[in-house]
């Protein structure tokens, strides 16, 4: 098996394309022996820079979708805080803070559907006083808006749109019904054809296989996502999921590592649940991940800004406005 994990890694390095049976024959690879493979893959695409980002919670609570796994959820009996969309000085003084701090990249991201049309033009006012009072680049994380919206936010100073896919196409309708997945690829592809680059992963431990997963990464790869999310999910009291099992350190990093092998030129970014890992995602970054979301998710606490820096430091990366 080291022979065959040898050989696609080369592969990979020269410019080859991983195939689905490739990938399922990596998840059955000594972890340790793909950890490392998969961090040279992640060295010769991608070198030391480390993509960090902040985000911010836009608008709270009171969504109308059903997705199982969130807090926000008006379907579910959580603790989450609701409020409309924030202020532009309350965006503004969030981001200063971050930046202050060393982060490159700023994201705002809004509860529910989609922002309908005044919100749309209300979050374009901030992203343009944003962009005058800071040096920040700014992504966003608006729902399901189509093209014309996204030209919107896009003239308005954002470089980036945030939609995870979540899941495989095959298990999505186990995590979410009152949308689609399909709905969620025409949103990015509205997005791309607005000119703004894309952001979109998925949560790991909703209950779906290592195939599923390994379906998740193909489709972002077909889509040409290159900021992908892998959130390990964080069980919230008052949703469906909250006793699924956590993940374990081990799974997360067999996850990262195959993700790599698929999508070689990603910036791979632990995001939600790394806070819940011992090392706070220490091995992952040494299995191929090479961003991550720094201080509070949206619901949940995150890791502070210092610590990550620290981290960062210690792995030997740098990070960089990427």
């Amino acid at each position: 098996m080291e022979t065959q994990l040898e050989t696609l890694k080369n592969k990979v390095l020269e410019g080859y394309a991983i195939n689905r049976k490739d990938a399922i024959l990596l998840s059955q690879m000594p972890l340790e022996s793909l950890c490392s493979a998969a961090d040279e893959i992640r060295t010769h695409f991608c070198g030391n820079d480390f993509d960090l980002c902040t985000i911010v919670n836009g608008k709270s609570g009171k969504c109308t979708e059903n997705c199982k796994y969130c807090a926000q959820s008006s379907y579910y009996r959580t603790e989450v805080e609701s409020y409309p969309l924030l202020e532009t000085d309350e965006l503004i003084k969030q981001a200063e803070y971050n930046q202050q701090r060393g982060i490159f990249r700023y994201s705002i991201v809004t509860s529910g559907r989609k922002l309908n049309r005044q919100e749309v033009e209300q979050a374009c006012e901030s992203i343009r006083k944003l962009r005058k009072t800071t040096n920040l680049s700014i992504c966003v994380s608006f729902g399901l808006l189509d093209e014309t919206e996204f030209q919107m936010v896009k003239n308005a100073g954002a470089t980036r749109i945030h939609n995870n896919l979540e899941a495989s196409a095959n298990y999505f309708p186990n995590v979410c019904t009152t949308h689609t997945q399909e709905d969620k690829i025409k949103s990015i592809q509205a997005a791309q054809k607005a000119g703004l680059s894309i952001c979109s992963g998925g949560i790991m431990g909703l209950g779906e296989s290592m195939e599923d997963r390994i379906d998740l990464a193909l489709s972002l790869k077909k889509l040409g996502v290159s900021s992908v999310p892998i959130n390990m999910l964080n069980p919230i009291p008052g949703t469906p999921y909250e006793n699924n099992p956590r993940l374990t350190e081990e799974e997360m990093c067999r996850i990262v590592a195959i993700f790599r092998f698929i999508l070689p030129n990603a910036y791979l970014r632990l995001a939600g649940g790394r806070g819940l890992m011992k090392d706070q995602g220490k091995k992952c970054f040494q299995s191929g991940a090479n961003a991550a979301i720094t201080g509070d998710m949206l619901t949940t606490s995150g890791i502070t800004i210092q610590r990550d820096m620290e981290l960062i430091k210690e792995l030997g990366y740098q990070v960089a406005p990427v």
